[in-house]
């Protein structure tokens, strides 16, 4: 702080507006497998039709990538925010021009850094692995293609959807407007769904992307790159574009410029060779899940991925679905801020009586140890699939995630997801198991929440227990992710005060930033009760000069209710009522 040396008037500043702000508690994480749509990263998804605008929609019966769709659906009929990784199997490829099935042409290519790392040199590839942009075409329109098939009239939806015909780029003209023969640069680049996979158009063009040039120093009306490779690897939707061998330059010194396809007779490519790979196999969602390991990175509160398990022979120690549900497990534990959903076996749709199909759900979770992040259902549902008109079924751990995510939105965290209040599941058919009341108590004594198709209500969660086996507050859903929104709320707050001073301004600072904070979780109806304790009974002298600060945070939670006792008792019609109740 500076001193006045001379008189004058000299302004400071102290910010004691400390408040804790409010935290978003209803972004789903999400990782499966899927036809189309980047990998290796995440994307936040808002609605169904994005989902499969990004990641393709399902048109295979039985397909796994169907019911990884529909999962991921299922959540964004309550929340508008689900952050998906898409998995990859080891055996996944892009489409490609190479006409090959050597090993240097099969790629797992999805990003730009993927592409200048694996792509080949001169080779188109599709956009993302799969089999789905296998019979794209791809069309480069420069004035000599143009002239062809004009002559042949073989391409005329090709022709009547060009913006204008291509010649010379404006960039090209003014550096070699004196230059004979001229120089045809321009070039439209059009991709067609020669098989409808996409558009369900057999012949559709799916995008132009018009007036580029084949020069790789080409700059378009705002200085930026006009090349028509980076161009259509910074904006298609479809396709990537190899490094281009030989490709120029043009400068006013130009007087011959080769254009990459010069000798072919027909500027069109078609891509092939793209697959999907073995979606049965659990590591490529396993190390999709990796993606929601950092809470510093990504934002995520209500964690859940595919359930590949079908074989109704295997046990669940040796089964397809063990690895991605521990993943899920080791994620939870590790970051502490978000709740894991994890579904009972898809197998139990196979089993035909209900003793077979309690056994095996509870086969499944015995052998999950006790934990408060993580939450378990009792079985699959069936869903309507209007992209192909039929059926499938899918876990309901999207569901259930979607039902925290939609108690956020018409109530707050705390208050639990299930019952005829929150807990109504929307768009399911039916289940693959309902239980009974007996049933029901079986489940529950071992962490289990029913799902259940209630009369007169639809198919209602009835039960809001965490994966926890000790009693206590934090077997409940609500409570766990009470603490959830304010531990994570408090200690983003608490960042600022690091480095300062710890004494007894700064100890007030921090209590009259939280006690507002928690007060109105209180009168939320979230706390019972609450205590803040942060002075010298807990910052004493050894703790300072350790450069700790400490505060202790009492919570008194409100807790659901599970039981209902009506105790209706008959009486006499001269009986006085403060005589029998005593009061």
């Amino acid at each position: 702080m500076a001193f006045l040396v001379s008189p004058g008037v000299q302004i400071n500043e102290t910010d004691l507006s400390n408040f804790i702000p409010a935290l978003s508690t209803s972004i789903g994480g999400y990782a499966g497998y899927f036809n189309w749509g980047p990998a290796d990263t995440t994307v936040l998804v808002t609605d169904e039709g994005e989902l499969g605008r990004i990641y393709g929609t399902p048109s295979l019966d039985g397909d796994l990538t169907e019911s990884s769709f529909f999962t991921a659906a299922s959540f964004l009929k309550y929340s508008n925010a689900l952050q998906i990784s898409r998995a990859l199997p080891p055996d996944a490829y892009n489409a490609n021009t190479s006409g090959s099935s050597s090993p240097e042409y099969l790629d797992q290519i999805s990003t730009l850094d993927h592409l200048e790392v694996s792509g080949n040199a001169d080779i188109l590839y599709g956009r993302y692995p799969g089999a789905k942009a296998n019979g794209l075409e791809v069309w480069f329109i420069d004035k000599k293609q143009y002239d062809a098939l004009v002559n042949d009239q073989s391409q005329p939806e090709i022709l009547n959807s060009l913006p204008f015909v291509p010649s010379i780029t404006d960039w090209a003209n003014e550096i070699v407007s004196d230059v004979s023969p001229a120089i045809y640069d321009e070039v439209h680049v059009v991709v067609v769904d020669a098989l409808g996979k996409f558009s369900g158009e057999v012949g559709g063009i799916l995008e132009i992307i018009p007036g580029l040039s084949y020069a790789t120093n080409a700059k378009n009306e705002f200085g930026e790159s006009n090349y028509f490779a980076k161009v259509v690897n910074d904006r298609s939707r479809y396709i990537w574009i190899g490094a281009i061998t030989g490709a120029t330059t043009i400068d006013p010194e130009t007087t011959l410029f080769t254009t990459p396809y010069e000798g072919e007779s027909t500027q069109m490519f078609t891509l092939s060779g793209g697959t999907l790979g073995d979606i049965t196999d659990q590591s490529g969602i396993v190390t999709a899940l990796g993606l929601f390991e950092d809470a510093g990175t990504i934002d995520v509160n209500l964690l859940f991925a595919q359930n590949l398990l079908e074989d109704t022979t295997t046990l669940y120690q040796n089964s397809q679905q063990q690895d991605i549900d521990q993943e899920l497990i080791r994620i939870a534990n590790e970051r502490r801020d978000l709740v894991a959903f994890i579904s009972a076996p898809m197998s139990i749709k196979n089993y035909s009586t209900n003793d077979e199909k309690l056994d095996a759900v509870l086969a499944k979770f015995e052998f999950v140890a006790s934990n408060n992040y993580i939450v378990f259902d009792s079985g699959p549902g069936y869903v309507y699939n209007r992209y192909r008109d039929g059926y499938t079924w899918i876990p309901l751990c999207g569901h259930i995630a979607g039902l925290c995510a939609y108690t956020d939105d018409v109530a707050d965290p705390w208050f639990s997801p299930a019952g005829l209040n929150r807990g109504n599941l929307s768009g399911l058919v039916k289940l693959g198991y309902n239980p009974n009341q007996a049933q029901r108590d079986e489940l529950y004594k071992n962490r289990v929440n029913p799902v259940i198709s209630y009369p007169g209500q639809g198919i209602v969660l009835y039960g809001d227990k965490t994966g926890q086996s000790k009693p206590s507050a934090f077997d409940r859903i609500n409570v766990r992710r009470l603490f959830i929104t304010i531990e994570k709320a408090i200690a983003n707050a608490s960042k600022f005060q690091l480095f300062e001073l710890n004494d007894e301004f700064t100890r007030a600072t921090f209590v009259n930033a939280v006690v507002p904070y928690l007060r109105d979780i209180q009168g939320r109806r979230g706390i019972i009760d609450f205590r803040v304790v942060c002075d010298e009974t807990n910052n004493t002298a050894e703790v300072i000069d350790t450069n700790r600060f400490v505060a202790d945070i009492y919570i008194k939670p409100a807790k659901s209710i599970n039981f209902i006792y009506l105790n209706f008792i008959a009486t006499r019609s001269g009986a006085n009522f403060e005589e029998i109740i005593g009061r």
